[in-house]
């Protein structure tokens, strides 16, 4: 199971959220790229990146960090917020993003995020799916769909999606451990889905059970910055698993 740190990002700065409200954000960090180094000086391969402002207003808006981040570190990065074209997209890539996650254009566009999937390959866009009480929710969490989560991903897949990150909104930021049991059942109705678990990991014995339960990777924001999850933590259990 890979491990992904997450970075998310308000005028430049490192913040984090509870449950998606903007009015809870705590800045962690001035520099993300401080922070983006030091996970890799940990053995970390991977980075979460979202653009919290463009999820507001609804196209790409910290590229320059993303591009900061791409260029002076070796990490693999999946960038997502406020992605709602084909230049926001292209200006992702153009910066670095090794993937790509859409959400609320996959809910509000599907045709232009399906065109995405054919034009760039199911490694490249990640399906955001984000729920609460398994109803997908958008716009950075503002709005919430008539759209079932099950059925929405089991759609995806068959256009060709295969990687999905799930945010169980109600976990997320709180630090009261993730959805193991909305996730056992996504990958119990779904086959061969890479999962990618998020929201609430809030202690390193959850995740081996999260691998146990076979998602492809785990996201982890608020343990790492409030210490509850270390570090050298997460590089020993790298090492173990390489």
């Amino acid at each position: 199971m890979r491990i992904i740190p997450a970075i998310d990002i308000i005028e430049g700065k490192c913040v984090r959220l509870s449950k998606g409200d903007y009015n809870t954000k705590k800045i962690y960090n001035e520099n993300p790229l401080e922070v983006a180094k030091e996970f890799e000086d940990h053995g970390i391969e991977y980075l979460h990146l979202v653009d919290l402002d463009g999820a507001k207003s609804k196209h790409i808006v910290n590229y320059k960090v993303l591009e900061q981040i791409a260029t002076k570190t070796n990490l693999k990065i999946d960038f997502g917020g406020g992605l709602k074209t084909d230049e926001d997209l292209r200006i992702a890539f153009d910066n670095g993003a090794n993937q790509i996650t859409g959400g609320s254009i996959a809910v509000k566009d599907p045709q232009t995020f399906e065109s995405w999937i054919k034009v760039y390959g199911s490694e490249k866009i990640i399906l955001g799916a984000d729920a609460n009480n398994e109803k997908i929710a958008i716009s950075g969490w503002q709005e919430k769909s008539d759209k079932e989560l099950i059925p929405f991903i089991q759609e995806y897949q068959n256009q060709g999606v295969s990687y999905v990150i799930c945010t169980d909104i109600s976990k997320d930021g709180m630090l009261q451990g993730p959805s193991f049991d909305l996730y056992s059942k996504i990958l119990k109705n779904t086959d061969g889905l890479k999962l990618i678990a998020s929201g609430g990991i809030s202690t390193f014995d959850e995740l081996p059970k999260l691998a146990e339960l076979g998602c492809e990777g785990t996201i982890i924001g608020k343990a790492i910055y409030e210490h509850k999850i270390s570090l050298k933590q997460l590089e020993n259990y790298i090492l173990s698993k390489a």
